[in-house]
């Protein structure tokens, strides 16, 4: 219709039985359209929806080792690791200690170093080792 006064607008909206719905309030001059307000809210939501349902939302998994771990168990371990990379999640892998083993703090770095080489190939360590209380953690992000 073009730029048209505000009294005409509505009165064409009422005249067909619809309603006057303002679509950019920030354009100068604003935009508005001529239908039924319940439908553009409806379809409004139905947007809201969809952009939500494309969101990704990334988990952070953890895996818990100890210093004194076994070659095998690490692994087992770095292929769970591997598996929740490739499902674009976070990993955090926690060494924990238990009683006097907080002296082996350097054991605990070499399994992170370890396992930090053996997914280098899928993922990026985005926090390094670092220790909170007796644990010993890292985080891990998927590549790309």
């Amino acid at each position: 219709m073009g730029i048209i006064p505000l009294y005409k607008a509505l009165g064409a909206a009422q005249e067909a039985g619809l309603d006057l719905v303002e679509i950019s309030p920030n354009a100068n001059p604003p935009v508005c359209k001529i239908m039924d307000y319940g439908r553009f809210r409806y379809e409004q939501t139905k947007k809201q929806q969809e952009a939500k349902k494309k969101q990704v939302t990334a988990q952070v998994k953890e895996i818990k080792v100890r210093p004194k771990t076994g070659e095998h168990d690490l692994t087992v371990k770095v292929g769970h690791i591997k598996r929740f990379l490739e499902k674009k999640d976070k990993v955090k892998v926690t060494v924990m200690f238990r009683g006097r083993e907080i002296t082996l703090s350097q054991l605990g770095r070499e399994v992170l170093d370890k396992v930090a080489q053996e997914t280098a190939e899928v993922a990026v360590v985005e926090q390094t080792a670092k220790f909170e209380g007796r644990t010993m953690f890292m985080i891990l992000s998927p590549k790309g």
